[in-house]
């Protein structure tokens, strides 16, 4: 198919499929296996090389803009992927995580920066109140040492070293001489008796380390009363008794303890600055008089359980029975928690039947029998066994 223009502009479109012939000269021609349409431009023999210098121009100026359109809309077709695959960082540090994960990473980074000023801050408390640091950590020591030392003799019994208990009481007055020789200028041993120590200024630092100091000796001077306990022959005292003198020496330390702090802590909540005027003593005087009252109410209770414990001191612990011939050869004459030959043997309302000293070590800990578990005793005295309570009373 040709179709011709008219003469009059000179100009022949020759359309035609011709996969084999070559390409005309000044044709504008496809490779076969594009399958485009081949366009044979031709002129005239009277055309001008102006008019084909011109139209020449017009075919690849619009050969230029198709290329360009094709790698326009080719180009989004090969970006897609990467935008979808690749999406943009969340900012981490932006201040706005958006889950608990990312908030816990900006808090670990957080504490990553500032851990070297945290280790010179720590570092330079160290140094300021190294004294005071060495102290408590001798203080607790002691108490620990001593403490489980004392347990062990109260449990041996008749067995228990004399000499230990000797060495005991030495090394404890020994380090509360020590310590109150070293701070003589501060008188530390003025609140033993209820009295303020002069401190100067007695700001809450202070307040909290010389309460803490007195309650550790408190401990240490109650330790050696046991200890004192502990060196009286077994002809005089027994075991069962013993337990009952270390028991309420325990309850009476346990109140000085309780009762020691409230001068140190009335002076500091009523003390004030005098910038501070009739608001800051008014203030100051409700919150010790609060103190107080809340003082009372734990002392009370406590009170409660020093009159049980002088109830079982004066009237001893009734555990049980004593059981009879015939009946510890029932249960084959052997304690079931000594294994032994029965000493003072004592038949529980179980009718279960242990020595008298066994059972009441026994009953240090538990309320109920060891082999049948049935409920004996209404409270645990567990301070017979020579325990003294690591609770630091503070307030």
């Amino acid at each position: 198919m040709q179709p011709n223009s008219s003469e009059g502009n000179g100009l022949s479109l020759n359309l035609q499929p011709e996969p084999t012939r070559p390409p005309a000269p000044g044709a504008a021609a496809a490779s076969p296996e594009s399958n485009e349409v081949r366009v044979n431009m031709t002129s005239k023999p009277g055309e001008s090389g102006g008019g084909a210098s011109s139209r020449r121009s017009r075919v690849n100026s619009y050969s230029h803009t198709h290329s360009q359109q094709h790698s326009h809309n080719r180009g989004p077709h090969h970006s897609n992927p990467e935008s979808e695959l690749d999406p943009p960082d969340s900012d981490l540090d932006s201040g706005e995580p958006s889950s608990s994960f990312s908030e816990l990473r900006c808090l670990f980074r957080w504490l990553q920066k500032s851990l070297p000023f945290l280790v010179i801050i720590c570092a330079k408390l160290v140094v300021q109140h190294a004294l005071g640091l060495a102290v408590g950590v001798g203080l607790f020591t002691t108490f620990l040492y001593v403490n489980k030392n004392i347990q062990t003799q109260v449990f041996l019994q008749d067995r228990h070293s004399k000499l230990q208990c000797v060495w005991l009481l030495v090394f404890l007055t020994s380090s509360t001489l020590l310590l109150y020789y070293t701070f003589l200028s501060e008188t530390l041993h003025y609140c033993l008796i209820f009295l303020s120590p002069t401190i100067e200024p007695l700001g809450f630092w202070e307040v909290l380390w010389t309460v803490g100091i007195t309650n550790f000796i408190i401990k240490f001077l109650f330790m050696g009363m046991k200890c004192l306990i502990l060196l009286i022959p077994s002809s005089l005292v027994n075991y069962k008794t013993q337990g009952r003198w270390v028991m309420l020496s325990e309850e009476l330390g346990q109140a000085h303890q309780a009762t020691a702090p409230v001068p140190l802590w009335f002076r500091y909540l009523v003390t004030y600055q005098e910038v501070d005027g009739t608001p800051g003593l008014t203030l100051g005087v409700l919150l010790a008089l609060l103190y107080l009252i809340m003082k009372l109410l734990g002392l009370y209770g406590q009170w409660t359980s020093i009159l049980k414990t002088v109830r079982v001191f004066l009237n001893g612990e009734h555990t049980g029975a004593a059981a009879t011939r015939s009946q510890c050869s029932e249960a084959g004459d052997v304690c079931p928690i000594c294994q032994g030959e029965y000493r003072d043997p004592r038949v529980l309302l179980c009718q279960h039947i242990f020595c008298d000293d066994c059972i009441a070590l026994w009953f240090n800990r538990e309320k109920s029998c060891p082999l049948c578990r049935t409920v004996i005793t209404e409270k645990v005295y567990k301070w017979r066994d020579g325990a003294t309570s690591p609770h630091l009373q503070i307030y």
